[in-house]
């Protein structure tokens, strides 16, 4: 009996995943040919006579070490790429949590207080323009050393469109919202919690959505200079300076599919926090 039912059930399953991927199947075509047009055209362009970058093909014949092991570890900073995006993936973890809370609080206050958005918003505009590979130099000299420089250099480039985008949303709130806030006493703990984060989360989220991105380039840019540590930027600089082209090509196909991952991570938990009619 139990036999049987395995065997009817079976069919339906498979039917079940062959409609489902029927109908992934015109999301995934386009750019599954738009790559495969790139990776030509790169590769035509790669035997041209005078090439200096490597093709597609010869990327993964010297790369092919990397790609199939990427868990080894031979200690110091000789290891593999799994290690090297983890340990940035750490980095941008902490900092991004910390200018997630610094961000948001400060975008609060400032979009209800409107003498502390007065006071604030020329050093903020200010500070937001700065270059990430600016702060660099300014982080070593004042912390002196390369863990928390690279810590510092994401937390305040991620900081910025966090703290925008929630003080553009608590300034936002419908003055209907409000005003029944007022009619029926809500006390400043209610109305925070009812009324000021449901209407600026919108908003909030965008400037998180912005801000992974933002932190997972600044990770790259900060590891770049800051030599002796784990890390796919380093990893990255390291392999230039021993003329391993095909080896930085591979490492930044990686960072692009993190960035991805990561861009694609956080527009899933907007869609599941945010109300529909929000969305």
């Amino acid at each position: 009996m139990t036999i049987a039912q395995k065997r009817a059930t079976s069919p339906k399953f498979e039917n079940s995943f062959l409609s489902g991927l029927q109908k992934q199947l015109p999301e995934l075509i386009p750019p599954a040919i738009a790559l495969l047009i790139f990776l030509t055209i790169w590769q035509i362009f790669s035997w041209t006579p005078g090439a200096t970058l490597p093709g597609p093909i010869q990327v993964i014949q010297d790369t092919r070490i990397l790609i199939l092991y990427p868990f080894y570890d031979k200690g110091g900073t000789d290891k593999g790429l799994f290690w090297q995006i983890g340990a940035s993936l750490q980095r941008v973890a902490i900092s991004y949590t910390l200018a997630a809370i610094v961000g948001i609080a400060l975008g609060v206050l400032i979009g209800v207080n409107k003498t502390m958005s007065k006071a604030l918003d020329p050093l903020f505009q200010l500070l937001r323009t700065v270059p990430p590979l600016a702060w660099v130099p300014i982080s070593l000299a004042a912390l002196r050393q390369n863990e928390p420089a690279a810590l510092f250099v994401i937390f305040i480039t991620a900081i910025w469109p966090i703290l925008i985008n929630t003080a553009v949303g608590v300034t936002q709130i419908p003055q209907d919202y409000n005003n029944v806030a007022k009619v029926l006493q809500l006390s400043k703990k209610e109305y925070f919690l009812n009324i000021l984060i449901p209407s600026a989360l919108p908003y909030i989220f965008t400037g998180l959505r912005i801000a992974i991105g933002l932190a997972w380039l600044a990770i790259i840019a900060a590891e770049i200079v800051m030599s002796g540590i784990v890390g796919i930027g380093f990893f990255i600089w390291d392999a230039y300076q021993n003329n391993n082209v095909s080896e930085v090509i591979l490492a930044l196909v990686y960072i692009g599919v993190v960035g991805l991952i990561l861009d694609k991570l956080m527009a899933a938990l907007q869609n599941w926090i945010l109300p529909s009619e929000q969305k």
